[in-house]
C-alpha cells in the first residue's frame, strides 16, 4: 500500500541559535508539535538524525533518509550559528492523516504564528507525494519535489494537500478540505 511523503521547508528570519525569545519559542512550539505529531493517527515516522547531537541539518547522520540538502533558493548560512531553516520530511499513511495532523491542534496554532518565525519567500513550504510502502524518501526527493511544484505547479509526483492526487494519479479531494481549490499555499 502506498504511503505518503511529506517535505516541509521554510527560512527562517533568524538563525537557529539566536538567543532573542522569538527564537526560543519557535523551538519551544516545535517540541511540542513533533510530540503532537508523533501521536496522531497515520503517522509512520520523519527523519530524524542519528544520535541527535549538535549540529546542523547539513552535517547530522540522517541514515536511510539520506544526505541533508536544500532547495536551490536558500541563500542563508548551514553552519551551526548561521543556519536559518526548518526542514522536516516524514511517512504517513493517507493524505487525510497528514493533512488532519498539519490543520489541526498544536501544528495549527504554530501555522497561525508562522510569519513571526519565518520569510514570505515566494516559494511553497511542503510538498507531497507517494512512495511505495518499502520506500524512505530522501531529503533530495523532498527538495526535488519541492522545486518541480514551485516551478510547475501540483501533479501527480509532487502537490499540495489543496491539489492533492491518489496514488495512482488522479486528482483528489481531502474531506477535511472540501471541494478542490484555487487557494494560495
Amino acid at each position: 500500500m502506498p504511503r505518503l511523503a511529506l517535505y516541509t521547508f521554510g527560512v527562517l528570519k533568524s538563525p537557529l541559535t539566536d538567543p532573542t525569545p522569538l527564537t526560543g519559542e519557535l523551538l519551544d512550539r516545535g517540541r511540542a508539535v513533533y510530540r503532537h505529531i508523533g501521536e496522531h493517527p497515520g503517522y509512520l515516522g520523519r527523519a530524524e538524525a542519528a544520535g541527535g547531537g549538535p549540529g546542523t541539518h547539513f552535517d547530522l547522520d540522517w541514515g536511510a533518509w539520506g544526505e541533508f540538502v536544500v532547495p536551490a533558493w536558500y541563500g542563508k548560512g548551514r553552519t551551526v550559528r548561521t543556519a536559518a531553516l526548518d526542514a522536516t520530511l516524514s511517512l504517513w499513511t493517507d493524505s487525510s492523516s497528514a493533512c488532519d495532523a498539519i490543520y489541526t491542534g498544536v501544528h495549527r496554532e504554530a501555522l497561525s504564528r508562522r510569519y513571526d518565525w519565518f520569510e514570505r519567500t515566494g516559494h511553497p513550504s511542503y510538498v507531497c507525494w507517494w512512495v511505495s510502502d518499502d520506500e524512505i524518501p530522501r531529503w533530495v526527493d523532498g527538495v526535488s519535489k519541492l522545486e518541480h511544484l514551485h516551478d510547475h505547479g501540483s501533479a501527480p509526483h509532487a502537490f499540495t494537500f489543496h491539489h492533492s492526487f491518489t496514488p495512482q494519479g488522479t486528482p483528489a479531494t481531502i474531506e477535511a478540505l472540501g471541494p478542490r481549490s484555487h487557494r494560495v499555499q
